[in-house]
């Protein structure tokens, strides 16, 4: 098994996938961030200064998903058919769970642009609440399941 981003000298390459069938592709990742009780609670009542913090963090995660590849430098830029952010309040672990799906009908894969969602989504629920609560910690970031291309489904194992 080889890197694909690399040739055989070793040099870094986008890479071809031109000669790729087109095929319906999914990708689901999911990542969470952790804070203290009394910001979750402002994000929950919606009670926060800079407003809808869910909400907005959902419009970045989105928007992160469709520019994907501006932020990675090899990642082939893709014509998106849907991307869904759900942001979920865990009062149990004091956290913001998000989960994204990301769709396309295409020659590559979503994998990035579902990571790069849900990396957004809980960078800008950060953003909006750093002032109350700078030890907020975003973690478990990470691919859940792909489907589509020639490698077909993938799912993460369970724990």
């Amino acid at each position: 098994m080889q890197l694909t981003h690399f040739t055989d000298r070793g040099t870094a390459h986008m890479v071809d996938v031109g000669g790729k069938p087109v095929t319906a592709r999914i990708a689901v990742a999911e990542g969470r961030i952790a804070m203290m009780s009394a910001t979750l609670a402002l994000i929950e009542q919606g009670d926060h200064r800079k407003g809808d913090v869910l909400g907005v963090a959902r419009i970045a995660g989105i928007m992160a998903a469709k520019r994907t590849a501006d932020f990675v430098p090899l990642c082939h830029p893709l014509a998106l058919t849907k991307v869904e952010i759900e942001l979920t309040i865990c009062h149990a672990e004091s956290c913001v769970y998000c989960r994204a799906t990301v769709a396309t009908s295409g020659q590559t894969g979503v994998e990035i642009e579902a990571l790069c969602a849900v990396q957004i989504s809980l960078l800008t629920v950060y953003d909006m609440c750093k002032a109350v609560d700078r030890g907020m910690t975003i973690s478990d970031v990470r691919l859940l399941e792909k489907s589509g291309g020639q490698s077909g489904y993938w799912q993460r194992p369970s724990p």
